[in-house]
This record gives structure tokens, sequence and C-alpha cells, in this order.
């Protein structure tokens, strides 16, 4: 694993897509993919299922020097909960960047705003996941709030693994005409829906896309990405973040990297996606 960055003359990795949650929030995420959750419809079986402090040695050792706890909610009045969690894991946690989240609810933008005050240097999106419409009113304020700091929002946004009411470019598009200046990071490079994220890349120059789960063999078979779109994302290499979903993910953390590398793109590519585009955004 070390020898992939070592070879690249990099310091080690930032992976802008990691899970660190609270324990029994983090037990009924592994228990919806053992059990075969509809939203996968796969076998999943959770590569890094270990206690907390066991799995950020493994990602240290894997040479990861920076990573999120992304957190999201499900339903109303879990959002600064789960953010008060994350402020005290990143305090305790000094390589993982303060990750915060939020729902369309009220109160959102008064919460939010703690976090920011508080040191929250990412946002997390989950619009499967949370079922709503990231055009909510309730979130205009907040949508506002992170552009103006200048605060990426990691958003899953995109169809896969199964649609959602809101997911696809539309509803986050709308967004995005609104707030051309948002820092979204599409999770997942917009998994299936490849092609017209890229499209939104093309138009807002803030816009980026993480490579979680994307290149590997168990996403090929599902949604393979389409290889006419590679010119597009050598093209697209500055905006391009190492993503993984650590510890959720059903193959060993090599994969990831082993797709990026068997893309083709190229040893400055890589070295761009796996630490110095995110090294750039988070001033780290």
């Amino acid at each position: 694993m070390t020898a992939f960055w070592r070879e690249l003359g990099l310091p080690g990795l930032i992976d802008v897509h990691t899970h660190f949650m609270p324990e029994r929030v983090l037990a009924k995420v592994w228990n919806y993919f053992d059990s075969v959750g509809p939203l996968t419809g796969v076998e999943w079986p959770i590569a890094y299922r270990t206690e907390e402090s066991l799995r950020l040695d493994t990602l240290r050792g894997f040479g990861v020097r920076r990573f999120t706890s992304m957190v999201y909610p499900h339903k109303p009045q879990m959002a600064a909960w789960l953010n008060d969690w994350s402020a005290g894991f990143a305090s305790r946690t000094p390589d993982c960047l303060h990750t915060a989240t939020f729902f369309p609810e009220p109160g959102v933008t008064d919460y939010v705003t703690r976090a920011v005050e508080g040191g929250a240097r990412v946002f997390k999106a989950h619009l499967q996941v949370g079922d709503y419409d990231p055009g909510d009113e309730l979130l205009d304020e907040v949508w506002g709030l992170l552009a103006e700091a200048g605060i990426p929002v990691v958003t899953h946004c995109g169809s896969g693994p199964a649609p959602g009411r809101h997911t696809g470019p539309g509803p986050i598009a709308r967004v995005l005409a609104r707030h051309p200046r948002s820092r979204l990071v599409v999770a997942h490079m917009g998994m299936p829906e490849y092609g017209e994220f890229l499209d939104l890349a093309d138009r807002y120059p803030e816009v980026r896309l993480d490579t979680t789960m994307a290149f590997t063999s168990f996403s090929e078979a599902l949604s393979p990405y389409p290889r006419e779109q590679l010119p597009r994302l050598a093209d697209l290499g500055d905006r391009i973040l190492l993503g993984t979903d650590f510890p959720n993910i059903p193959y060993p953390y090599g994969e990831a990297l082993r797709g990026l590398s068997d893309l083709g793109l190229g040893d400055d590519w890589l070295r761009a996606v796996c630490h110095g585009n995110a090294a750039r955004l988070f001033g780290v």
C-alpha cells in the first residue's frame, strides 16, 4: 500500500470520503449492509469491521495523512447531535478534517453556523439516505453560508446504487444555479450519471468529484465508468479527489488505488488526485 504513494513521491494520501461515526450509528449502517439493503441489493461484506482505534491505526498505516468523519442524518433532529460528536472526534483526532452535516429542518442555519464557527472544514450531504431535496428553501441560507465560507460539501447526489427522489444531476444543479460558488464535491464521481456530473464540473469551476468506489472491480460490475469520458477526467485532473468510503467497503483499500492507477492517466494526475488537490483545497 505505501509503495503506491512512495513511488509517486508523495508524503502520503488524503482521503476526503471516510466514515467515522458514533458507534451505535455505525453499527446500524453495518447492519444495513449485512442485510443486503434495498439500496444496494448485493452482498456487501464490510472489509474493515473493527473498533475505532484499530480502524484509525489501519487507515494511518495505509499512509493516509488526512481524512474525514463523514456523518449524515436520515431524519430531523439528528444532524446537530452528529455535529457535536464529530467536533469531539476531530478534537481528539488531529489528522481528521473536522466534518459536519445538515438536514432541511427548522434551526438548520443556526447549527450549521455553530459548526462553521467551531472549525468545521467539510460538510457531508447524503440526498439518497436523507431523502431530501437539496434545493429545499430551509437549506438556501445554508448553501449560501457555506459557499461564502468556501467550505466544501461532499454530496451523494448521484443515483447509484439506486435512484432516490432527489438524486441525479437535476436537483443539485438547481442549487448550483442559485449558489454558483458552492464548493460541491460530487461523491462517487456521480455514479452512474458520470457524464452529466462532469458537465456540471465544466460549468462551475468550484465543483469537484471524489473517486469513492469508482473504478474498482466491484463498482465496474454494477456501474462501469464510460471509457470515452477518460479524456475529460484527465482535463479535470485538478478537481478530482481521492475518496474511498473506508471502512464500509467490500474489498481491500488497495483496490481503490489500483483502480485509479489502471486508468492510465499518468503519475502527475495520480499525484494531484491522491494528495495535491485536497492539500490545496484544505490548506494542509
